[in-house]
């Protein structure tokens, strides 16, 4: 049995907060572990779009690189950060149990009065409101608010969560968007918030990944008590969905499943999918809605990627690839 489990992580403070999780819940198991701090190239670049970076692990990539080095034994990810495709050598060990998989503008003070139409179901803003300037470096959040709102001003905000709080507290823009997992796990959401419950996640939001290498199964086995089986089961049908549709953070690509009761069946065990694809300027949208039988959900996500693609997505890439060029 490994005697220290060494935990990789960044050095922001909610990446420590995740890590310090996982080692909480390591030690309620009797395994005893230390926090290990590694740099990534998402933390020192705070500058560049991320679309205008190699997005793909950029936030992953040094952990990763130091586990199979073996300066690590295990990494913890937010998993919406996450390839679809892991490094070779490198395995999931664990999914925690999903927080809060929502996004959430927090707005500034002055707009304080807007808070009397956050009680109208699934809309924020008036249509005949002055239009915002919101800041978010996310182009599927962009993707998703320009869509509502196609007046509006978009601006890119990057840094971690105390960072981008302190570049809103600073600017003359409306508001921003966060994910309310991790405002909410370092206790820094403001009561100026408000949950844009229309807004649908990245896949995999608000979940956290434990890995680590492949065929140690001293440090697999007790890292596999952690794990939430129906998070798991949920973030992988939303994970298969953005692979099938070959998407990563450069693409507005959403996903969700949630386990639920069914009303038709006495009780018995379903899920819920909601899944969409959009052009960067929000101008085009394709979306996806379907409930099914818990027991048939192997191959969901990459079924409604196939459905997506059938119903308008084909094209809707082909123009954000040609975009690239």
């Amino acid at each position: 049995m490994q005697s220290i489990i060494k935990i990789g992580t960044r050095e922001s403070e909610l990446a420590i907060w995740q890590a310090t999780k996982v080692k909480q819940l390591l030690s309620e198991n009797g395994i005893s572990a230390e926090l290990v701090f590694i740099k990534t190239e998402g933390d020192i670049d705070l500058q560049t779009p991320l679309y205008e970076m190699g997005v793909q692990g950029i936030f992953t990539r040094s952990l990763d690189t130091a586990l199979l080095q073996k300066r690590i034994d295990i990494a913890v990810h937010s998993m919406k950060d996450v390839p679809t495709q892991l490094p070779a050598g490198i395995a999931q060990a664990a999914v925690l149990e999903r927080g809060n998989y929502k996004d959430l503008l927090v707005y500034k003070q002055e707009f304080e009065g807007l808070r009397r139409q956050l009680g109208v179901v699934n809309e924020f803003l008036p249509n005949d409101h002055h239009p915002l300037t919101i800041a978010t470096s996310s182009v599927r959040r962009k993707a998703q608010w320009l869509n509502r709102y196609p007046t509006h001003q978009l601006e890119n905000l990057r840094g971690n969560v105390n960072t981008r709080i302190k570049k809103l507290e600073g600017s003359q823009w409306s508001g921003a968007i966060f994910a309310a997992a991790g405002l909410e796990r370092i206790q820094l959401r403001p009561t100026n918030s408000v949950e844009l419950d229309w807004m649908l996640p990245a896949p995999a939001q608000g979940a956290i990944m434990v890995v680590c290498r492949e065929g140690e199964p001293a440090i697999a086995d007790p890292c596999t008590m952690l794990n939430d089986v129906h998070t798991a089961c949920c973030v992988k049908i939303e994970r298969d969905f953005l692979r099938g549709l070959m998407g990563g953070c450069s693409t507005p690509i959403s996903a969700l499943a949630q386990i639920t009761t069914s009303e038709q069946t006495t009780g018995k065990k379903e899920l819920f999918f909601r899944g969409n694809l959009l052009s960067t300027d929000g101008s085009k949208k394709v979306e996806i809605e379907r409930f099914v039988p818990l027991e048939n959900v192997v191959n969901l996500g990459s079924e409604m990627a196939a459905d997506i693609l059938k119903n308008g997505g084909q094209a809707i890439l082909a123009e954000l690839r040609s975009n690239e060029k």
